[in-house]
């Protein structure tokens, strides 16, 4: 009985993101020992709290941004993109957080929406290189779509191509506004230190 409780006890203790409420345990008549996390009609007890809520992710260290910004230089020049732009966009996006998720769902460095980080082939957006090599070909279509127009392009990485193409320039919305002005500033910077 003994070994049987630990067999069934090890799974949770390997997988604690998938626990998510407390355990409860009852044994019947025949001995059989059953386990549930609805305790509903069961006369059970509980055997195991909930698990804490998963820690945050570490922030990226100086180190890490810096691999990451050299990269994005790289990845930028490949593409035929000035390193500048896309260094700015990654500052305004996440200021280099390769764990950043916005409060629309944005994920990784460079904020890339679930959507168009599958259109982009990024499978996991918190990886640093594969989240820079979307935002790179993301930016690099924009650009083609607005004929390289720098600021409709940056807005409509922020707003998206639809709001862009309706307004026929950047949006009036105050926060893609904002970004527009943001990112071009960051893009001055970064272009004077190239």
């Amino acid at each position: 009985m003994k070994y049987l409780r630990i067999f069934l006890i090890i799974p949770f203790l390997l997988c604690p993101t998938v626990i998510s409420a407390d355990i409860y345990r009852h044994v019947d008549e025949d001995g059989v020992v059953h386990f549930t996390n609805t305790p509903d009609g069961f006369k059970g007890e509980l055997y195991l709290r909930e698990a804490p809520k998963r820690p945050p992710r570490r922030r990226s260290s100086g180190m890490d941004n810096r691999w990451m910004m050299e990269y994005a230089e790289r990845c930028s020049r490949a593409n035929n993109l000035s390193p500048a732009l896309v260094k700015a966009i990654i500052r305004a996006e996440s200021n280099g957080e390769r764990f950043a998720v916005s409060s629309k769902g944005a994920q990784g460095m460079m904020q890339l929406m679930p959507f168009t980080a599958r259109r982009m082939n990024v499978s996991d957006p918190f990886d640093p290189i594969e989240n820079i090599e979307g935002g790179v070909k993301y930016i690099k279509e924009l650009l083609g779509t607005f004929g390289g127009n720098l600021v409709h392009a940056v807005a409509a990485y922020n707003a998206g191509p639809n709001a862009v193409k309706k307004y026929g320039g950047v949006p009036p919305y105050k926060e893609t506004r904002l970004y527009v002005k943001r990112v071009m500033n960051y893009y001055r910077q970064y272009q004077s230190g190239e």
